[in-house]
């Protein structure tokens, strides 16, 4: 009776996301299209979540356990937050928006025809519309929750006995704000010695930025309220709740 209940629900939340898809397509969504570099998991058979190899749109292709290799976080002089980079070629963007650029073929056929009928196609450039694409991951979810359930059979154990070793582990798995990357040493006795994480916040730092310097020079002329709100609006395209938990945006123009 439960199992039933739970997938009467989530039926439910797949035609309540089907909605979603086709209201926020409705909104209104600045003029605004970079040469971004997407940063994601890609796996050959699913959407990404917990595997799979760390891809670009422009020619990155690594192992999970390479990724100190290609990326480094930078402490800037204005900023406590450190901004984390590709090597060779700077900023870079991670989240739905490069899972979706990077895997729109792996998204399930409902998930697809309802980004087609929104008006996207296999590749979005406009973080405006990053909204869209996380109402498709919604569906896409959903299906896939109704796939797992039907698919479901019963492990014969419940959980795998580990026997801790000197060892140095990687992981890697996309959070809902993008690839959130874990390192850790530990010692004999399965002790950390060292760690790393790095969150996707910190990852989009830089592209969050960047994006700030190359909109607000195209929309000077909007009312300060209306510049404000867009502005929060540009940030909380990488990260929902950073402008508003925080408050720290506060915005100061001068004009000529």
């Amino acid at each position: 009776m439960k199992a039933r209940f739970t997938w009467l629900r989530i039926f439910a939340a797949r035609d309540a996301a089907l909605e979603t898809v086709r209201w926020v397509a409705e909104f209104p969504f600045p003029d605004f299209e970079q040469d971004y570099e997407f940063v994601a998991l890609s796996h050959p058979e699913e959407y990404p979540f917990n595997e799979g190899r760390i891809l670009s749109n422009k020619g990155l292709d690594i192992a999970v356990r390479e990724y100190d290799e290609h990326f480094a976080e930078e402490q800037v002089p204005y900023s406590n937050a450190l901004h984390s980079v590709l090597k060779i070629r700077g900023a870079y963007f991670v989240g739905p928006m490069a899972r979706y650029n990077l895997n729109f073929d792996k998204l399930v056929p409902l998930a697809q025809e309802a980004a087609r009928a929104a008006g996207l196609g296999p590749e979005c450039l406009n973080p405006f519309k990053s909204i869209i694409v996380r109402a498709v991951e919604v569906l896409h979810a959903c299906e896939e929750a109704l796939r797992i359930i039907d698919a479901y059979e019963a492990p014969q154990q419940s959980a795998v006995d580990v026997r801790p070793r000197m060892a140095i582990g990687y992981g890697c798995t996309e959070a809902p704000r993008g690839i959130l990357y874990h390192r850790y040493r530990i010692d004999e006795q399965g002790v950390i010695l060292d760690a790393k994480i790095v969150p996707p916040t910190s990852q989009n730092q830089k592209t969050i930025e960047n994006d700030l310097w190359k909109f607000v020079p195209k929309y000077l002329n909007l009312p300060m309220d209306q510049l404000t709100w867009q502005c929060e609006q540009a940030i909380r395209n990488y990260d929902p709740c950073i402008s508003c938990a925080t408050h720290f945006l506060k915005l100061k123009i001068e004009r000529d």
